[in-house]
C-alpha cells in the first residue's frame, strides 16, 4: 500500500512537515510505503477553465500537477498538509489541489484522504474544513484522528513541543492505515460501489 503526502508549506522543513513526518513514522511501522512531496514553494498557477484536460487527460500547464498526478493514481491514500494563512490554506496548495483533482483522470473512489494543518494560534479548523472538501467531492473516505488534525507552532521546530498535536498525528495515521487496509479487503470481497451516470442539474436553466 502507498500513501502520498503533500506538503503545502513554502518551508520544506517547517511545522507542516513536522506533522506529516510524524504520520510517516506510523505508516512506515505499518508497512505502508510513503512519499512526501513539497509543493508550497513552487510556481503553481490556478485553473483557467480552458477545458484542455477533458481532451488530453492532463492539465495544460505542465508543472508539478502533471508530475504528481501519476503518484496520486498509484496511491491508496492522500494526506494534504498546509500552514494557516488568514484562516485559510496556502494559496499555492489550493491552486495545486484544484487543478490536480479536476484534471487528473484517475479513479479517486475509496482512496482515503486526510488533511493536517499547522498554525501559530487560530484558523486551524477553517483550514482543515477547506482541505477536506477536496476529498468529499471526489468520493474519498476522510480519515479522522482524536481531535482536529492540527499542530501549533510559529517558528520552525516549535510544533515538536506540541505533544497533543503530535499524538493526534500518530492517531490519525493509525486510523488511516486501518481504513486503507479495511477498504482493500472490502474491494477483494465486495468490489467497489456501483456508480450511477452523473446527473448535472444547474440552478439556472
Amino acid at each position: 500500500m502507498k500513501v502520498l503526502l503533500i506538503n503545502g508549506s513554502p518551508r520544506a522543513d517547517g511545522n507542516t512537515f513536522t506533522a506529516l513526518n510524524e504520520m510517516k513514522k506510523i505508516f512506515d511501522a505499518e508497512g505502508i510505503g510513503t512519499q512526501i512531496v513539497h509543493i508550497g514553494n513552487k510556481a503553481i498557477r490556478g485553473c483557467i477553465a480552458c477545458g484542455s484536460c477533458y481532451k488530453n487527460g492532463k492539465c495544460v500547464f505542465d508543472d508539478s500537477v502533471n508530475e504528481i498526478a501519476p503518484l496520486f493514481g498509484e496511491s491508496d491514500g492522500l494526506v494534504v498538509g498546509s500552514p494557516v494563512y488568514y484562516a485559510s490554506a496556502n494559496a499555492t496548495l489550493i491552486a495545486f489541489l484544484t487543478r490536480l483533482f479536476y484534471s487528473a483522470h484517475i479513479d479517486k473512489t475509496m482512496k482515503v484522504g486526510a488533511s493536517v494543518v499547522a498554525g501559530r494560534r487560530g484558523g486551524l479548523t477553517a483550514t482543515y474544513d477547506e482541505l477536506n472538501k477536496f476529498f468529499a467531492i471526489a468520493g474519498m473516505p476522510i480519515a479522522s484522528g482524536q481531535y482536529w488534525n492540527g499542530v501549533h507552532g510559529r517558528d520552525i521546530g516549535e510544533a515538536l513541543s506540541d505533544a497533543e498535536g503530535l499524538q493526534s498525528m500518530r492517531t490519525l495515521a493509525k486510523n488511516m492505515a486501518f481504513l486503507m487496509k479495511s477498504i482493500s479487503l472490502g474491494k477483494e470481497k465486495f468490489g467497489l460501489p456501483e456508480k450511477e451516470k452523473p446527473i448535472r442539474t444547474n440552478f439556472i436553466r
